[in-house]
């Protein structure tokens, strides 16, 4: 009787024993099944942010590639003029009002050209009054942005937002003489009241008279 007792004990054991193994088997493949979903989904997540911060970077970028970003600034004694990306006062010369490329050669050295994309679609920032348009340079090949015709400059001397160190600038280059007003949304040339340099200013490594 006691050893018959002792086996069925050994049985009742093992049975127990292989139903937790058996259970643990189980277990094992709900718990990896859990793991890789609980992977997948933080995959899924980060390759979703990954991928609309991609689509925001290209929608960026499309953007930065389609023509010159220009926008208005304010200026003590000059009153409201356009300015570039960088917030440099842009300019046109007297001698370009009427669509003209002049300002070639060593004159590029010192009034560089604000560049748009051939195919750019502008639209002139608020309050201005006037038209943003294109002008081919043949000189050089380079799309150039207007204002009512005129064709826009930065200017060297200018080292920083604000500054409108080429307005009512009278300068040579290549027997031709240049008078150069910052362009304000009304599309008029500014006055004499801005705080640009006369002609007697002297460029770096060079007069301005060159």
């Amino acid at each position: 009787m006691a050893s018959e007792s002792s086996a069925a004990a050994r049985d009742g054991h093992r049975g127990h024993f292989g139903m937790r193994r058996q259970a643990r088997r189980a277990a094992a493949p709900a718990v990896a099944a859990a793991a890789v979903a609980a992977l997948l989904a933080a995959c899924g997540s980060a390759g979703g942010s990954a991928g609309q911060a991609g689509t925001a970077n290209a929608g960026h970028q499309a953007t930065a590639s389609h023509g010159a970003v220009v926008s208005v600034r304010n200026l003590a004694g000059i009153g409201t003029v356009f300015v570039d990306g960088s917030g440099k006062t842009l300019y046109s010369p007297q001698q370009e009002a009427h669509g003209k490329i002049m300002c070639t050669g060593s004159c590029l050295s010192f009034w560089f050209p604000v560049r748009v994309a051939p195919g750019a679609v502008l639209s002139a920032p608020s309050g201005a009054t006037g038209v943003l348009g294109k002008i081919h340079r043949a000189d050089d090949g380079v799309t150039q942005l207007t204002y009512n015709g005129k064709p826009l400059y930065t200017f060297r001397l200018d080292q920083a937002p604000g500054q409108a160190r080429g307005n009512n600038f009278t300068d040579r280059f290549g027997g031709t003489s240049f008078t150069w007003h910052a362009i304000t949304t009304s599309g008029a040339q500014a006055g004499a009241g801005g705080s640009g340099s006369s002609g007697g200013y002297s460029y770096q490594g060079g007069s301005s008279g060159y």
